[in-house]
């Protein structure tokens, strides 16, 4: 069974070094190709016409752009670059998306064939004690420009954990708010082909997504970890479906409880009576939130 170095408590001293990355900004270039648009969108198993010129790039399909591009030493024993660098060296093993707020200008979409820009910063560090230790939380602010300006912004939380450990008090399963009430709804089998090309679009060399042994010996999970943003755009992609057109102002998700290739889930939506927003969730197979969001229409 391969193991990882125990984690050491961080101290005052170590949590302020943490903390002194806030402010930190990186700015990044990249072209808005369309073969990602058109291989995510075989993933999806839509029925896409090819992406020309000019043609939009689908709400949240721009997590297939600014990838990571890590050399293969500069890995660490997850398979992500090791700590350190544009975000703060967190000692913490396991790292998850754990959610995230979007919000689109209306009159300047991003669109395949343009030159991008994203300036990045580092928004907040924060440290809390949770029921099973203690967490660090990275909020990282994204801005996406292209030669007409910006186009999106971007908030990303990260969460960092200690690796689970026998005896290790369970998050309290949740059912969705709207359980039962949703309006569209569809299912997914989180096969390992589609983890897999999931994590090969955006680069991620994240072991939780495709190595089994990795998952269950050493971050003590039961099965492949579901990627977050992979469920939130499912999310989006349920909406996409059920009003065909309709284009986004803001979107925000959460991510609650961990899914698992083991079994079916499925995601949903409702819309609010106001007809501008949209309430959506996804549930696992015993039907507990996993994740949950709302957006905005345009």
């Amino acid at each position: 069974m391969t193991e990882m170095p125990p984690h050491t408590p961080l101290d005052a001293a170590a949590i302020a070094h943490l903390q002194s990355w806030q402010g930190r900004s990186e700015t990044l270039h990249d072209s808005a190709t369309a073969q990602p648009l058109a291989a995510l969108s075989a993933t999806l198993d839509r029925d896409d016409p090819a992406p020309a010129p000019g043609t939009p790039v689908p709400p949240l399909w721009h997590w297939l752009y600014f990838l990571p591009h890590a050399r293969q030493s500069e890995l660490g024993p997850d398979g992500h670059p090791r700590r350190g660098g544009f975000l703060p060296p967190v000692p913490l093993p396991r790292r998850m998306w754990a959610g995230g707020r979007l919000r689109w200008e209306s009159y300047n979409p991003l669109r395949v064939g343009q030159a991008l820009q994203r300036t990045s910063a580092i928004a907040s560090v924060a440290h809390k004690a949770g029921r099973s230790g203690e967490l660090l939380f990275v909020q990282v602010e994204h801005r996406f420009a292209n030669d007409h300006g910006l186009a999106l912004t971007e908030e990303h939380d990260i969460v960092y954990r200690p690796l689970a450990r026998p005896g290790d008090p369970a998050p309290a399963p949740q059912r969705p708010p709207l359980d039962g009430q949703a309006a569209w709804s569809r299912g997914i089998a989180p096969d390992d082909v589609l983890l897999f090309r999931y994590s090969a679009l955006t680069f991620n060399g994240h072991r939780i997504h495709y190595d089994r042994r990795y998952v269950t010996e050493v971050e003590g999970y039961p099965g492949l970890v579901v990627h977050g943003p992979l469920i939130a755009t499912l999310l989006v992609d349920l909406l996409r479906r059920s009003l065909p057109g309709a284009q986004l102002a803001a979107f925000e998700f959460r991510a609650v409880r961990p899914t698992f290739d083991l079994h079916p889930f499925s995601v949903h939506a409702r819309p609010d009576a106001d007809g501008h927003g949209v309430q959506l969730w996804a549930q696992d197979h015993e039907g507990w939130l996993t994740m949950q969001a709302s957006a905005t229409l345009a």
